[in-house]
């Protein structure tokens, strides 16, 4: 675990410059990109677009390379050829944000708004997203034969 101190451009001191908050998404090193994300794998779940509203609904049901303990991606590098449908974020993928969870850091931004205050980049400890109920750790299931998405849905994720 990384001290709050410590980082790209990150600092729990008053004046001290968050990157994300100077630096454009289009700008970020891979570093900083990917230290946006705040593991919380909301993502990584399947999601249907209701057709009537346009509205995203997601179900408890992960992608199959979705570590429930951890709630990482178990092959992260070779997941878009292993998960056809796993959508690589880049600056330009997020001009269609809403397919994203509320809380996202990389929807957030992208439009303008500021990480929540259990983000680890604001608290410096990861297990936060944990802490703060925004994790799937323990919410979610694994897809099998069987397993209907459809069945499956919650309300709990925006």
């Amino acid at each position: 675990m990384r001290e709050p101190d410590e980082g790209p451009d990150r600092g729990p001191d008053e004046g001290v410059a968050r990157f994300w908050e100077t630096t454009p998404l289009s700008a970020m090193s891979p570093e900083q990109w990917e230290s946006l994300c705040d593991g919380c794998a909301k993502c990584c779940l399947e999601k249907f677009e209701e057709e009537e509203t346009g509205d995203i609904i997601y179900s408890r049901v992960a992608c199959a390379l979705l570590d429930l303990d951890s709630c990482r991606c178990s092959d992260y590098a070779d997941r878009a050829r292993r998960m056809p449908d796993c959508v690589t974020l880049t600056p330009a993928a997020l001009a269609n944000s809403r397919w994203l969870p509320e809380t996202c850091a990389y929807r957030l931004l992208a439009e303008s708004k500021p990480l929540p205050s259990w983000h680890p980049l604001i608290t410096g400890d990861p297990d936060s997203v944990l802490e703060a109920g925004q994790s799937l750790y323990g919410r979610a299931i694994k897809p099998g034969p069987k397993t209907d998405p459809l069945m499956h849905l919650i309300d709990w994720i925006r």
